[in-house]
This record gives C-alpha cells, sequence and structure tokens, in this order.
C-alpha cells in the first residue's frame, strides 16, 4: 500500500519509508510512520538541528499515527539520542514510580528495561500506574540485538475496541471501577526481576518519610513490611482514557502487564493487580485482551541508530526476549 504523497516530504527533511511490518489502520494510516532524510545529514548535529526546525510537522505526523520510526540518520551515541531529545523542546518526565531497573546514561538518556534477556516486558503504557505518566517515550538502538529484542507497539483504541465488542461487562466495570496496582519493592534494585527496582531508587531517596510523601505525590500508598521490603498500592487509577486529541477512547492501563508479568520473589502477578474495588479480575478476560494485543501489534527489529517515538497516550510497548547484545536507550518527555 502506498503511503499518501502529502506524507512523502516536508520542506525537503524527510522521505517517508517502509518496513515489511508495517500495518496500516482503517484510514490508511501507516504504522508506525517511517521517516528517513530526505538529503545526505553528515552528522548527528545536523540531523538534530534538521528535526528542531521541523519538530511541529514532526508532531502533526506523531499525532496522526500514534508512532514514528526514524531511519537512516546519523545517531550512533547517547549524546546523539539525548541531542533528538531536546531538539523536540519538551521538558524531562523523571523516571519516579516506575517499575524497571534503569541507569541514567547522559542528559535525559537512561538504560530500558534492564532485566535479564530471556524476560519478556509485557505490553504497557508507560507509568500507567501512577496519575503522572510522560506523553512522550523515546528509544533509541544504540546496538541491534543478536537476535529477538524487538520492541513491539500497539494503538490502544483498536484494543478497546476489541475488547468492549469482546468482554461488554468486563469493560463496563472497569470504566465503572478502574484498577488498583499492588507491588512489593525490596530496598536496593533485583537486576534479575523485570519490576526489580527498589524503593530507594523507585522514589529517589534513602529516606523512609521522605518516600512516603514522594509516593503520596504520585497517589501512592507505601505499607513497610516486616522483611525490609514496603508494599505499594496505586489507584484506584482509570484504566480506559478519552484521547481529546482524536476522539477515541484508549486501552490505557497496565493490567496485562502487571497480571502476567509483575512476578518475581516478592511479587504475585495474580494479586498484582486488581478492579478498583479489590475484587479479581477474570482471567479469560485479561489472556483475551493479551491476544488481541499481539494480534494488533507491529514489532520491527531494530537496527543500530534507530529512534521510535511513541505517543504514550496512544500506544502501548512491550518488549521481547533476546540474545545479547543490545543496548536500547530510553527517555521520557512531558
Amino acid at each position: 500500500m502506498v503511503v499518501e504523497a502529502a506524507n512523502i516530504a516536508v520542506n525537503g527533511a524527510f522521505a517517508v519509508g517502509g518496513v515489511k511490518e508495517q500495518k496500516y489502520v482503517t484510514d490508511e494510516r501507516a504504522f508506525p510512520l517511517v521517516l528517513n532524510p530526505n538529503f545526505n545529514l553528515d552528522s548527528a548535529r545536523a540531523a538534530a538541528s534538521t528535526i528542531a526546525a521541523n519538530k511541529e510537522w514532526v508532531e502533526e505526523e506523531l499525532l496522526r499515527h500514534g508512532a514514528i520510526l526514524l531511519r537512516g540518520f546519523p545517531f550512533s551515541t547517547a549524546d546523539n539520542f539525548n541531542s533528538v531529545v531536546e531538539a523536540f523542546g519538551r521538558p524531562e518526565l523523571p523516571y519516579v514510580g516506575g517499575a524497571a531497573p534503569r541507569t541514567n546514561v547522559v542528559g535525559r538518556v537512561f538504560t530500558s528495561n534492564e532485566s535479564p534477556p530471556d524476560q519478556k516486558i509485557p505490553f504497557h503504557h508507560e507509568m500507567a500506574q501512577v496519575p503522572e505518566f510522560p506523553s512522550r517515550v523515546f528509544f533509541f538502538c544504540e546496538v541491534e540485538p543478536a537476535e529477538g529484542g524487538e520492541t513491539p507497539i500497539v494503538l490502544s483504541h483498536l484494543v478497546y475496541e476489541r475488547m468492549r465488542s469482546a468482554y461488554p461487562e468486563f469493560v463496563d466495570k472497569l470504566e465503572k471501577h478502574g484498577l488498583l496496582y499492588v507491588r512489593i519493592l525490596g530496598e536496593g534494585d533485583d537486576a534479575t526481576s523485570a519490576i526489580g527496582r527498589g524503593w530507594q531508587s523507585t522514589f529517589q531517596t534513602k529516606d523512609k518519610e521522605e518516600a512516603e510523601k514522594r509516593a503520596s505525590k504520585l497517589g501512592m500508598k507505601l505499607e513497610w513490611l516486616a522483611d525490609g521490603n514496603v508494599k505499594t498500592i496505586s489507584g484506584p487509577l482509570p484504566a480506559i482514557k478519552l484521547d481529546e486529541r482524536r476522539g477515541k477512547k484508549v486501552w490505557f492501563n497496565s493490567m496485562v502487564a502487571a497480571y502476567t508479568g509483575w512476578q518475581d520473589a516478592r511479587n504475585d502477578r495474580k494479586k498484582a493487580v486488581t478492579f478498583g474495588d479489590g475484587s479479581p479480575l477474570p482471567e479469560e478476560a485479561v489472556l483475551g485482551c493479551l491476544a488481541m494485543l499481539q494480534e494488533e501489534s507491529v514489532a520491527i527489529p531494530w537496527q543500530s541508530g534507530d529512534v521510535l517515538i511513541l505517543d504514550n497516550i496512544a500506544v502501548q510497548h512491550a518488549r521481547r526476549p533476546f540474545k545479547a547484545p543490545r543496548r536500547v536507550l530510553a527517555s521520557l518527555s512531558k
């Protein structure tokens, strides 16, 4: 299918590319939109300047498509990636309250989830389990995987529409009660777990009282346990949101991620997320949702230098297991 001619270039800066894994939604919009440089860019600085000069257009295309893959640009380092993020001029959103173990690399750039390569990370909107979540999620492939390691993405309004059709009573209850998220954190980070971020790095403090204050600002309650761990309780939070810019309801939650992935030495995945009134979720509906996410998703193999930009209200993402080496970096913006 041919992408609309109006999308071929803007001011000579970008050309629309394509990859076989792309999908097209009902109005024939590519998902994700793939942009290549329309002329030779001899440096990462020149590429970032080009993006900055055309950021309004890129933002408009992100609104239309939900996700953009920048491929073929001369980006090779974390510093290069940081310049791309800064080119959009959006304030940084600190990673406070998130579950994944991560390390700051440079500027606004940090590692993506550092859990072991054999672990998959289920679909989720970034930080959907806390009230303040990023508007934009940026990913950068510094070292492409030896095998696997894709970052599948999916349009959440399609998931909502399918769930509403298949499980109307379940969706009604979700819209009424929302979701409650429960997670048990150790003191320090646990690199063996995809949700192994300890409470000290989660709240960026070693002081329990300060942690409680910061948790409260995120709408979280903390319960200190006798073994030194802490139970975090978030919510109830809406599981479905209205994407006002697009006029569509979206499946905005971490339900599947929590129910299928929040499992480690401290956590029981089936207790990690419930309806907002505390009642358990029906496994059939949760696993049905997982199947829909997988069916609707797009997974493009990473190439070194790729930058993937996601509208976090419109798109969920995941991570497939991989064989090292693989180094994918991330950044969050308001």
